[in-house]
């Protein structure tokens, strides 16, 4: 199990930095109780190590004008190796294209889009997704209110899991 890698304090500081990302070393060193010298020596491993990906602000779309978000169903002509890739490769230069999952199943992958009105996000539905090479269909869903949005990991049910097979 990839969680056991860690010791307690590590997953401790990574719980921590996943709630508040913008505290300093000092305040979670004292929140996950050891000095602030190797709590940084941690944190410094663990970005190195790949568990921290990174840091940012969880902005509010909405409150900066993009008052629409969608979900893109996109089902491919070809699932070869190279033309998955491409697709990969287009996605990520769409700006208004947020995240990009492949799937398995009859969807091939899903997207979640922004744009500030729905004429925008008609413009690169026609004009940009559905035109795209490869692209066999797409498939919107609106969204009209999210219940719940968090990112991250539970750490309780990976600690329970880490309790159980010890």
């Amino acid at each position: 199990m990839a969680g056991s890698k860690l010791d307690p304090i590590d997953r401790h500081i990574l719980a921590e930095l996943q709630g508040d990302g913008r505290m300093t070393n000092v305040e979670l060193a004292k929140r996950v109780g050891i000095s602030a010298p190797p709590c940084l020596r941690r944190v410094r491993t663990l970005e190195e190590a790949g568990y921290i990906r990174g840091y940012h602000a969880d902005i509010d779309p909405r409150e900066l004008g993009f008052e629409v978000q969608v979900f893109a169903m996109v089902r491919l002509h070809s699932q070869a190796e190279a033309d998955l890739s491409t697709f990969e490769g287009r996605c990520r230069s769409w700006p208004l294209v947020r995240e990009c999952h492949m799937l398995n199943g009859e969807i091939d992958f899903i997207l979640k889009c922004v744009a500030p009105d729905l004429p925008s996000f008609q413009s690169f539905l026609t004009q940009e997704l559905t035109a795209a090479e490869n692209v066999a269909s797409v498939k919107t869903s609106l969204v009209i209110r999210c219940a719940k949005d968090e990112p991250g990991v539970p750490f309780d049910v990976l600690e329970a899991r880490l309790q159980r097979s010890a």
